[in-house]
C-alpha cells in the first residue's frame, strides 16, 4: 500500500500569524501550537484529510526568492463568490500579485508572507473540492512527476496531457494535485512540500526505500536527528516521510 499525504507543509517566518491568515481565510481550525509548528485543519465535510503545517524557518532563509513551484488554488461558484473571496482575502492582509499571468478569469494574490496563491474563476471540475480547489506544482516534465506523486500520494491520476497532468484521491475528495508545465529549473528550496505517511502498522523505512526507487533521492536540509526522513522527488522538491499513522 502506499503512503498517503498528511500535511502540506509551509515555511514561515511567522508561523502563528501565516496560520491565523489561512485559517480565516479559508475558514478552517487551529489545531495545535507549538515553537515547532502551527496547525490548521479542515472541517470534516470539506474532505480533505491533510492539515497546513506551518513551520518557522532559519532566519537566514526567510527571504522569498522568485515565484514559489507550488501554490495553492482556491475554488469559486460564481463571479459574485470569487471577488466576495478575493476582498476576503485582501481584508486579512492579502496583496495583489503580478507573476506574467497577463488578462485572465482568475485572480492572482500573495499571503502576508508573499506566498502565491489564484482566486479561481468557477470550474465544474472543483465543484466538489472543499475550500482548496488544488495543490499546484511547477514541473519540467508533468507526467512524469504525476506517476512519481501518484505513487507517493495514492491519488489517481485522472489527467494527462503534454501540459497538465492531475492526480485526485480515491474517494474523490479534497483538493486536486495538479502539475503545470514549466521550462524553468528549480533554483532554491521550496516554502511549501508535502509530508506522506505509512499506513499503520507499515514500514516507514521500507516506504523510503520503494519511493527511493521510484526516483527519490535523499536529502540533507540541516534537519539533523529527527524521526522523519527527507527526501527529493525526481525533479528536486522537498518531501518528508513520517512515520506509519
Amino acid at each position: 500500500m502506499p503512503t498517503r499525504m498528511v500535511n502540506l507543509v509551509v515555511d514561515a517566518a511567522d508561523p502563528a500569524a501565516l496560520a491565523r491568515f489561512w485559517a480565516e481565510l479559508l475558514r478552517w481550525s487551529i489545531t495545535a501550537t507549538t515553537p515547532d509548528e502551527v496547525d490548521v485543519r479542515a472541517p470534516a465535510e470539506d474532505g480533505w484529510q491533510a492539515d497546513l503545517v506551518f513551520v518557522p524557518v532559519d532566519p537566514g532563509a526567510r527571504a522569498k526568492v522568485g515565484v514559489n513551484r507550488w501554490h495553492l488554488d482556491l475554488p469559486s461558484v460564481s463571479t459574485a463568490d470569487q471577488l466576495a473571496l478575493v476582498d476576503r482575502a485582501v481584508a486579512l492582509g492579502a496583496t495583489p500579485a503580478d507573476i506574467g499571468q497577463g488578462d485572465v478569469l482568475w485572480v492572482v494574490l500573495a499571503d502576508p508572507e508573499g506566498n502565491e496563491f489564484c482566486v479561481l474563476d468557477p470550474r465544474p471540475e472543483y465543484a466538489d473540492t472543499g475550500s482548496v480547489a488544488a495543490i499546484i506544482v511547477q514541473s519540467a516534465n508533468p507526467n512524469a512527476l504525476a506517476d512519481f506523486w501518484a505513487a507517493a500520494t495514492g491519488h489517481r491520476i485522472v489527467r494527462d496531457d503534454r501540459t497538465v497532468a492531475s492526480l485526485r484521491a480515491a474517494d474523490g475528495r479534497g483538493p486536486w494535485l495538479e502539475f503545470l508545465a514549466l521550462d524553468e529549473p528549480k533554483s532554491t528550496k521550496n516554502r511549501l512540500h508535502i509530508d506522506v505517511a505509512a499506513h499503520p502498522g507499515e514500514n516507514q523505512l521500507a516506504e523510503v526505500a520503494r519511493l527511493r526507487d521510484l526516483g527519490a533521492t535523499p536529502l540533507d536540509i540541516g534537519q539533523g536527528d529527527v524521526p522523519w526522513v527527507v527526501l527529493a522527488d525526481p525533479e528536486g522538491n522537498e518531501f518528508c516521510v513520517l512515520t506509519s499513522r
